[in-house]
């Protein structure tokens, strides 16, 4: 695909798609993933690696072990390029074709899905749009099309697009680097980058996508029995970390909010990061009387002094 045509995709839709509603916990994104490529990395390393007489250095050295296994000095040059020349041939090879962005594209929706399998949130907020019938994606597949222009109805169904580029990496070892972006139609854009084998590195993007998706946002409201948590957060940071609980409680107070309770704390856990709840993990957490929740140390009670809990500082939330 060309990068004119990419734009006016791009402008197509930042134009026609209404904006996202606030709160809205699904984020569906357009299926083709456009990948383009960038600068061969691993050529421009080994044209500009190294200064020119180190490049001189090192193919004298060439010429000098040639001539030493018994190479007429006329044909030495000559067997380097021709080495060179394979190289090169080999490379292009390797390179020739369109087929290395169906390949990121199919890793990177095989490596969501199989994270959501996994972990089985009860809800999916990332998802790949649908947009044909059965029977046309069959014929699209068998006739090898890819689906790059929305049309306006399906465009209303969609919360952003992805696309990226790639390019060989620099270590010349087979390496590809990747960076993918993700606009939605609120106007942000996310970047996410990664190096590895084709076969591998999407697997680290799609992780970070998960991640930066699923997992609970601040604020946003949880029903805590007959009512509402409102979840905010800290000042600048969803978890923050004070020297002391009462520290702590001044921040919540600062953006008239407080400290959670020990159940609250507790029935955000059993939610988990990936449910709008906030895992306790190993950390020790500020409690508003002064005391701290510490979900390591449940005999007799997970509720502590901080002279009893061996921890530098706290980690809080603010709710409502």
């Amino acid at each position: 695909m060309s990068t004119h045509h990419l734009a006016s995709i791009l402008l197509f839709w930042l134009f026609l798609v209404p904006v996202a509603a606030c709160g809205q916990t699904l984020t569906t994104l357009w299926p083709a993933v456009l990948f383009i490529r960038g600068q061969d990395l691993c050529q421009y390393q080994d044209a500009y690696g190294k200064r020119r007489s180190e490049q001189t250095l090192d193919m004298t050295g060439q010429l000098m072990d040639l001539f030493t296994v018994g190479v007429e000095s006329h044909d030495g040059l000559d067997i380097l390029r021709e080495i060179d020349g394979l190289i090169d041939k080999n490379r292009a090879l390797a390179a020739a074709g369109n087929g290395m962005d169906v390949t990121l594209e199919a890793s990177l929706k095989a490596n969501i899905d199989a994270l959501y399998r996994s972990i089985n949130p009860r809800e999916t907020k990332l998802k790949f749009l649908n947009t044909s019938p059965l029977l046309d994606l069959l014929r699209e597949l068998r006739e090898r099309k890819r689906q790059y222009s929305p049309n306006i109805q399906q465009l209303s169904k969609l919360s952003g697009f992805v696309w990226g580029t790639y390019s060989f990496g620099p270590d010349c070892r087979g390496d590809i680097l990747v960076t993918t972006h993700v606009e939605t139609s609120n106007g942000n854009s996310l970047s996410f980058q990664a190096q590895g084998r084709p076969q591998d590195v999407m697997a680290s993007i799609a992780s970070r996508m998960f991640s930066q998706f699923q997992r609970t946002h601040f604020p946003s409201v949880v029903g805590a029995g007959p009512t509402a948590l409102h979840l905010v957060g800290a000042p600048g940071t969803p978890v923050d970390k004070a020297p002391s609980p009462e520290s702590a409680q001044k921040v919540c107070a600062s953006i008239k909010a407080r400290l959670p309770t020990r159940n609250e704390y507790e029935l955000l856990s059993s939610l988990g990061d990936w449910n709008g709840g906030v895992s306790l993990g190993h950390w020790v957490w500020a409690l508003t009387d002064g005391h701290v929740l510490a979900p390591d140390l449940q005999n007799p009670s997970p509720v502590r002094h901080p002279e009893e809990v061996n921890a530098d500082h706290v980690f809080f939330y603010c709710v409502r």
